[in-house]
């Protein structure tokens, strides 16, 4: 059995081909991999694959016993920190499971090097999204992951071209790009910059009764930007706004979009750590693999 780890914004999910379950991320500060039982017995796990924060310190899917500092540069930044994602991958580390981590993509990526205008282009569990649709939609697709947040990624020919961050163009429903009236909070100690972060979704700017609208335009332009560089890829959505702005941003793009639910990136991380280990994959999305 192989299972994937989503460390999402306010959970941490964990699916194999056929189960799944979650854990708030507040709550997974207890986590022991015996919660793994709701899966399978531990002794029958054959692989994982752990996504961790934001994944910029490695570049390719690397063995757990390999990585250094859980993969990341710093747990300080963009983003919320409850301690639950590092309780889980520390108990996983410690297992003696066989494991890999989920790069994030950033300017050491193998993207395209336009995109490396930001530092950042989105964390690690977008990849196991994107290799769920890759299996639905083929090699050349955009993807957009809207929930707390939103993140945009371009795939032509099976590799990563490039994404937008959470913190660079739409917004989701908690986070987004700080704009002037942020820029001046902070200025004035006010907020912290991650403060104001957290603080720029939908849900703390735009009326209730504009705030779905609002999401799928935002969505929209960041999939109608992507096509520029794939006029024909099709176009999908997931997260947990997906079903209620689906429509929208099909009629904003003029074309039919596929909806994704909230455990894809959880299943296309199982199905990564499925063709590592099993499969002896060197390659997944453009990315290597090392073990």
């Amino acid at each position: 059995m192989y299972i994937g780890i989503d460390h999402g914004t306010t959970a941490l999910r964990f699916a194999s081909d056929t189960a799944e379950f979650r854990i708030p991320r507040e709550k997974a500060t207890g986590f022991t991999t015996a919660a793994l039982e709701q899966i399978c017995p531990v002794e029958e796990i054959e692989g994982i694959a752990v996504c961790y924060s934001m994944g910029d310190a490695i570049t390719a899917i690397t063995d757990i016993r390999k990585v250094k500092n859980r993969g990341i540069i710093t747990r300080e930044g963009a983003g919320k920190h409850t301690g639950g994602g590092t309780r889980v991958y520390d108990e996983i580390a410690k297992s003696g499971i066989p494991a890999v981590v989920i790069p994030g993509i950033h300017r050491g990526s193998p993207t395209d090097p336009r995109f490396k205008a930001y530092s950042h282009q989105t964390s690690p569990e977008k990849l196991g999204i994107a290799y769920a649709v890759q299996q639905a939609l083929g090699d050349t697709f955009i993807v957009s992951d809207v929930g707390s947040n939103t993140v945009s990624l371009l795939v032509t020919e099976g590799a990563i071209a490039g994404a937008f961050d959470a913190c660079v163009f739409a917004p989701g429903t908690t986070h987004g790009a700080l704009d002037v009236d942020a820029i001046r909070r902070i200025d004035r100690g006010e907020e912290t910059a991650n403060e104001a972060f957290l603080h720029a979704g939908v849900h703390h700017t735009t009326p209730d009764d504009l705030q779905e609208a609002t999401l799928a335009l935002w969505a929209a332009m960041e999939c109608a930007s992507l096509r520029l560089l794939a006029p024909d890829a099709p176009v999908a959505l997931a997260g947990s706004q997906a079903p209620a702005i689906a429509a929208e941003v099909s009629r904003l793009i003029r074309t039919p979009v596929t909806i994704f639910d909230d455990w894809v990136a959880a299943r296309g991380c199982a199905r990564i750590a499925r063709d590592v280990f099993e499969g002896g994959v060197k390659s997944v999305l453009g990315l290597g693999v090392v073990r």
